[in-house]
Parts: C-alpha cells; sequence; structure tokens
C-alpha cells in the first residue's frame, strides 16, 4: 500500500481534483484568449491537422492541375507536404498524446485513493497512464480505412493481449483510459475532459458516501489489507 493511499481522504482527493482541473480548463481558456492560432491546434474541439494538410494538398494539386494544359493534367501528381505542414502535423500529434497524459492522471490519482483499503498494483497505474497513448496513436493510423481495422483486429486476436483484474471497477478504468485515447485521436480531447471530470468525481462521492456498502465485501477487503501488512514468510 503506498504513502498515497494512506495519507489521501476523499475530502482531500476532491480538492486535490478541483485544483487540478481548474488549472487545466484555465490553461486551455488563457492558450485560446492568448494564443488563437495555437487554440486552433489543440485537439479539444475536433480540429485535426491531418485533415487540414490533407486538404491542403489537395488544393494544391488542384491548383497545379489548372496551370498545366488540359492534356497535361495529371492528378496523380501531388506535390510533397511543405515544412510548415509537416510541423503542424506534428504538433497535432504532440498535443494529443501529451494531452491523454494530462486528463489520465487525475483518474489514476482516484484509481489509487479508492483502492486505499485493499492497495493497487503499480503496473496496473502505469498502464491506465500509457494505454490512451497506444489507442490515440492506433485511431490516427486506422482513420477512415477498414482494412486497416480488420488488420489491427487480426493483430490482437493473434497476440491474444489479457490482463487479470482484481475487481469490476479495474476494466471500468481501463475503458476509461481507452475513451480517453479514442477522444484524442479523433481531435476531440475536449470530450475527454469533460468525461475525466465526472468520472473522477463520482468515483470520490462514492466513496466518500461508501456507496453499494456490503458487509461480505468488507470481510473481504479486509483479509485482503491484512494479507498486505502481513504478508506469509516464505518456505
Amino acid at each position: 500500500m503506498t504513502e498515497f493511499s494512506e495519507a489521501v481522504t476523499p475530502r482531500r482527493l476532491m480538492l486535490k481534483l478541483t485544483v487540478y482541473f481548474c488549472l487545466l480548463l484555465g490553461s486551455l481558456l488563457t492558450i485560446g484568449l492568448l494564443k488563437p492560432e495555437l487554440a486552433s491546434m489543440l485537439p479539444i474541439g475536433g480540429t485535426d491537422a491531418i485533415e487540414i494538410v490533407r486538404i491542403e494538398i489537395k488544393q494544391d494539386s488542384l491548383t497545379i492541375g489548372k496551370s498545366l494544359p488540359d492534356d497535361a493534367k495529371d492528378v496523380s501528381e501531388v506535390p510533397p507536404p511543405t515544412a510548415s505542414q509537416i510541423a503542424m502535423v506534428a504538433l497535432f500529434l504532440a498535443l494529443s498524446l501529451a494531452g491523454t497524459i494530462l486528463v489520465m492522471l487525475p483518474v489514476t490519482w482516484t484509481y489509487m485513493a479508492t483502492k486505499r483499503e485493499t492497495g493497487h498494483r503499480r503496473t496496473f497505474v502505469r498502464a491506465l497512464l500509457v494505454l490512451p497513448i497506444c489507442a490515440t496513436t492506433i485511431v490516427l493510423l486506422i482513420q477512415d480505412s477498414l482494412a486497416l481495422a480488420f488488420g489491427l483486429a487480426a493483430m490482437v486476436a493473434a497476440v491474444r493481449f489479457r490482463v487479470a483484474l482484481q475487481e469490476a471497477i479495474d476494466g471500468i478504468y481501463i475503458f476509461a483510459a481507452i475513451c480517453v485515447g479514442l477522444a484524442a485521436g479523433i481531435g476531440y480531447l475536449g470530450i475527454g475532459i469533460v468525461m475525466a471530470v465526472f468520472f473522477c468525481f463520482t468515483n470520490a462521492v462514492l466513496w466518500s458516501i461508501d456507496y453499494g456498502q456490503n458487509p461480505i465485501d468488507d470481510a473481504e477487503r479486509a483479509r485482503r489489507r491484512a494479507k498486505l501488512e502481513n504478508p506469509e514468510p516464505r518456505a
């Protein structure tokens, strides 16, 4: 059991979440007011730099086609992307991937706090931070390609990736991480932020009022906690 889970309380967790989300949303609002050109690149409202570059390249190819004689037009001749277009795509990708980490941080805090009685696995917490990065990259790679989507499903089936979950709520946290990654991949990370706000505060409130209390579950948690505090000696 970590020091974080021993020290945190529902009230302190909600205060920490409130401060963090206020800073995050305040930073986004400040960027939007001071740097509108940079705000248009943030993946929070559907702005997709990749699609913008595709449109610009398509327009450039049409312009070239119009400048050539009718018998010399070749639609397949598309000019290579410029340095500014490449920088635009790189910035969008970097902001999308970094945004998933910023959104998932409070989710991991909530998970560690609510699991304070039974303890949590360090690898699972780290997986919650890394999983949205993979999901975002997958969405950006697939886009509207049905063939890539089937290819990804085939690779996942071949790998047979499995995770042993201690409780059902662990699967919900994994699903939340995937949702954040998907939102970032399609350029709607703002929806992921709103989801994270409701997700974290809902779990914090349910933890504070001990909603769904069950004596059998309480006894099981007490047994797990005693086992963590007093591990059996190895033979």
